[in-house]
C-alpha cells in the first residue's frame, strides 16, 4: 500500500496540480509549441472518453468494495475481485483514469500535457501495475489470481464473454 501511495502521489499529484497552475492550456505557451492540431476531433475524442473513464473508475470502484471488500488505494482487498467490468479488464481503474486524462489533455486542446501523459505517467504507471501490483496480488492471493490473471486482459478490456468459469473466490 506504501508504494502504491508514493506512485500514485508521484505521478498523478503533478497532473492535478497542473490542471489549476498553470492550467492545462498554458503549458504549450509557457513551452512554446502549438498545441493539437485538428481541435474538433480532439474535442470528440475528449467528450467520448469522459464518460468512458467516469463509468469504469467509479464501476471498479464499486466491484472492489462490494466483492473485494476493500477499496483503491486505502484497503487491501480480501477477495480476487473477477465481477462487473473486472471480467473485461485486470486494471479497468487504471484503464478509466487514463482515458479521463487524456480526454482533459485533448478537450484542453494541449499538445504538451497529451504528449506528457501518453509517452510518461501512463507508460511509468503501467510499468509499476505489470512489476509490482501484479506481483503482489500474486502474492496475496495465490492460484486464484494466476487463473483470473490468464483469462482476462490486462488493461485494454475486450467485451467478450469472458467466463472465468467459477468465480475465483469460490463463489458465482
Amino acid at each position: 500500500m506504501t508504494l502504491h501511495f508514493i506512485v500514485v502521489v508521484a505521478l498523478f499529484l503533478p497532473v492535478l496540480i497542473g490542471i489549476f497552475y498553470p492550467g492545462l492550456t498554458k503549458y504549450d505557451e509557457l513551452l512554446g509549441i502549438q498545441s493539437l492540431p485538428y481541435r474538433a476531433i480532439g474535442i470528440a475524442l475528449g467528450v467520448i472518453f469522459i464518460p468512458i473513464g467516469i463509468f469504469f473508475v467509479a464501476v471498479s470502484n464499486l466491484a472492489l468494495m462490494e466483492k473485494g471488500h476493500g477499496q483503491a488505494a486505502f484497503f487491501l482487498t480480501k477477495n480476487v475481485v473477477d465481477g462487473y467490468v473486472y471480467k473485461l479488464s485486470r486494471n479497468p481503474m487504471s484503464f478509466g483514469f487514463y482515458a479521463g486524462c487524456l480526454a482533459l489533455g485533448l478537450l484542453a486542446g494541449s499538445t504538451f500535457f497529451t504528449l506528457w501523459l501518453a509517452l510518461e505517467v501512463i507508460p511509468a504507471h503501467i510499468f509499476y501495475l505489470k512489476f509490482f501490483e501484479e506481483r503482489e496480488l500474486e502474492l496475496r492471493f495465490g492460484r486464484p489470481y494466476l487463473e483470473y490473471k490468464k483469462a482476462v486482459p490486462f488493461l485494454i478490456p475486450i467485451f467478450r464473454n469472458v467466463s472465468v468459469h467459477e468465480s475465483t473466490n469460490g463463489k458465482s
